[in-house]
Parts: C-alpha cells; structure tokens; sequence
C-alpha cells in the first residue's frame, strides 16, 4: 500500500506488501523487501538496499551522503538487514569508497535521533538508544546492547555481547562480553545479566571472567596477559574470540577503573539475581 503524496523513482524495487506513508521519498537504485513498512517523511536515498519486514519510522533519512571530505560522489550502498526497526529521525550515511557500504544486521533495533555515519558495519541483534552518535567506520559485532546519548569515535571496534553504559565516550575498543562504564570509560566486568539473557550458562560466565581477571587484575601487560590465558586456560571459542580481538585491536581497548574495590565485586552472585 502506498499512499498519495508519496515520491518513488521508477528504478527502485519495491515488494508488493510494502506500505509507504504520505510525504516519503524514495530515490533511485533503491530497494525495499516484503512486509516492511515506511512511515512518513522518510528519505529512503539513492543505493539503500532494505530487507524484509524492516519498520522505519517518521523523519529518517536512510544512506544519506557520506558526511567525509573525501567522498567524491562514487557509487556506495546503504543495506539494511531483515526484521530491523529504525526509529524516528535517525539518519544512516551511505558508504564510501573505503568498504562501498554501510551495513545493519538482522534484527536490530536502532532508537530515536541516532546517527550512523558512514561506512560502519553493525551485527545482528543489536540495539542502540536513542541519541547515540556513530562517527564513520566503527563496527558492532553481534548482540551489542548501546545506552542512550554515547558518542563513539571512528574506527571504533565494540565486541559481541558487549554493553557499553548511557552517556559514554567510546574512545577505545571494547572487547567481547563485557560492560563498559564510567568517565573516562573502564572495564566494568563481565556483561553477566546481557548473557544470562542470552543462554549463557553459570559456568560459561565464570569462565569468561576468569579471563578477563588475568587481563584487568593481575597487573600484567597485554602480551604477558594474552601468554598466561594462552598457557593456562583451556580452549573454547570464548577464550580465542577474547584473544584474537585484544591482538587486532587498531585503538587499543578499554582499561581497567583504578579503584581497588572493584577486584572484590561478586560477579557470581550478579548472575545468579
């Protein structure tokens, strides 16, 4: 169903079942699969590729122009997985000729005036709240949970099943499992509650754990850290997707809150609530 008032370039592809409010642009090269819908004065832009069942809400702007002095106008893509909902007035850049692309997984869910430059690559199952701010080529790997008004610098890597607090400035890297909070940000533990949630067992936490207290509390550098996991942990795909992101870590990851208190948190018992 497609409304009056509504503006559709004769090259985009637009599935049957898709519903089109009143006052939306939809411009060439674009395309929109089935059971999602567009709400009104939505700019769907040239080279957006949408998936299916994808709700985008009022006053969007999806694969905008790159927000870089460097882009020249090249041919890039905008792609948006299935089952994603896309709240008001959040705008999603375009790629460049860096990856070609911007890319949102399958069931994400992306709350009010959040930006999403250009070029970032977002996992599936990932939620940010409303007023985060993306600056260009950071990647969320799967099952990110993002707090509202964070600010994450380019080039960013955020590890799966991480959580990063509201009102954060993500200035490096946060490994996978973890949550990330305070001012500047730190490693706040192990993200137990998120995988809980998610199927996790008692002792898959305590494992990961374990690992991050040789990281964060042993007073160890991070080769030293990564060799004692290597030699004394046994292996499973928690304990190498912990090591393999620290060594490709480009901007170096989070560090520890310097606060002696928080070697005798009781992680066990925060799982257990």
């Amino acid at each position: 169903m497609i409304y009056p008032f509504t503006y559709i370039d004769p090259t985009a592809k637009i599935a049957n079942s898709v519903k089109i409010d009143p006052f939306t642009v939809i411009g060439n090269d674009v395309e929109i699969g089935e059971g999602s819908w567009i709400g009104s004065n939505v700019s769907i832009c040239e080279g957006t590729k949408i998936g299916k069942n994808v709700k985008i809400f009022q006053g969007s702007v999806i694969g905008g122009l790159p927000q870089d002095l460097k882009y020249k106008g090249e041919k890039t893509h905008t792609i948006i997985g299935d089952n994603t909902t896309i709240r008001e007035f959040v705008t999603i850049n375009k790629g460049t000729t860096t990856n070609q692309q911007t890319l949102i997984g399958q069931n994400c869910f992306i709350m009010a005036y959040t930006h999403i430059g250009h070029d970032c690559i977002i996992g599936n199952n990932c939620v940010l709240s409303n007023n985060c701010q993306m600056a260009g080529h950071v990647k969320l790997e799967d099952w990110v949970w993002i707090a509202g008004v964070t600010a994450i610098h380019q080039f960013i890597t955020i590890g799966q099943h991480a959580y990063i607090a509201g009102g954060s400035l993500v200035t490096k890297d946060v490994p996978p499992y973890i949550k990330a909070v305070r001012n500047p940000l730190t490693y706040g533990g192990v993200n137990s509650v998120g995988l809980k949630r998610r199927g996790f067992s008692a002792e898959k936490v305590n494992h990961i754990l374990d690992i991050y207290r040789v990281i964060f509390n042993r007073k160890l550098n991070t080769t030293q850290a990564l060799q004692v996991i290597e030699e004394e942990f046994k292996v499973t795909d928690e304990r190498d997707e912990i090591i393999q992101f620290i060594r490709e870590s480009g901007r170096g990851i989070v560090r520890k809150y310097n606060d002696k208190r928080s070697d005798d948190v009781n992680f066990d018992e925060e799982f257990n609530r």
